[in-house]
């Protein structure tokens, strides 16, 4: 009976898929397709774990079911507390993500590596 019920589960599938970075998380946004062909939106927020020095780094995942039926209710709440935010702070700047393009030039040669040592691990990233 157990392998019954395992073999009638199916994954269900992905039909589009968008990811969001946003400083230590990551925001999946997963257009799936349920059995009776009906579409639905997973949403996944990742978040990496501090793990022990030697131990692969685990991810807390928490996923979140919206069906296409409650899309308008979810944004026009999603709209509303946002704009109680944007009330309540002001205008907030947008997350910058860090582009390895925009350091600054490092010295060559010895010369780098007394530069970094001075600088220590965050000066490199400045």
């Amino acid at each position: 009976m157990e392998n019954q019920k395992f073999e009638d589960k199916r994954e269900t599938e992905i039909v589009y898929s968008r990811s969001v970075k946003a400083g230590k998380r990551i925001y999946y946004l997963d257009v799936r397709k349920a059995r009776n062909e009906d579409l639905y939106l997973c949403i996944t927020e990742s978040k990496k774990r501090q793990a022990g020095e030697e131990e692969a780094p685990q991810f807390e995942k928490h996923k979140l079911f919206l069906y296409k039926e409650d899309f308008a209710k979810f944004t026009e709440g999603l709209t509303d507390v946002i704009g109680y935010v944007k009330d309540q702070l002001g205008d907030f700047e947008e997350r910058q993500e860090w582009k390895p393009e925009e350091r600054e030039e490092q010295p060559e040669g010895d010369e780098a590596k007394e530069e970094n040592k001075k600088k220590g691990l965050f000066g490199l990233f400045k």
